[in-house]
């Protein structure tokens, strides 16, 4: 597997292979409360995407440094406009 990451569609979830010469990891996406509102195709980025902004809304300094220390920051975007007719919601 050549390194960085990887998204696999299964039957019902998603997994997503992070990898390089010093970490491994595997995220797993699945049908779960927060995410009925979304396509199965984008399954994996509305979980990680709302699990990162409600990770921070819950204002952790712990979680703040944890993040800093590995480099990741995280900034909810404005949605995209819908064709007519198409509804979003965020979960």
């Amino acid at each position: 597997m050549p390194y960085g990451v990887t998204v696999k569609e299964d039957a019902g979830s998603v997994r997503v292979e992070v990898q390089c010469s010093h970490q491994s990891g595997l995220f797993y996406a699945v049908p779960a409360e927060a995410s009925w509102v979304c396509q199965p195709e984008h399954l994996h980025a509305h979980a990680i995407a709302g699990f990162f902004r409600e990770l921070l809304e819950m204002g952790d300094p712990a979680v703040r440094q944890l993040m800093q220390r590995w480099g990741l920051y995280y900034r909810p975007r404005p949605l995209e406009p819908q064709e007519e007719g198409e509804q979003v919601q965020q979960a």
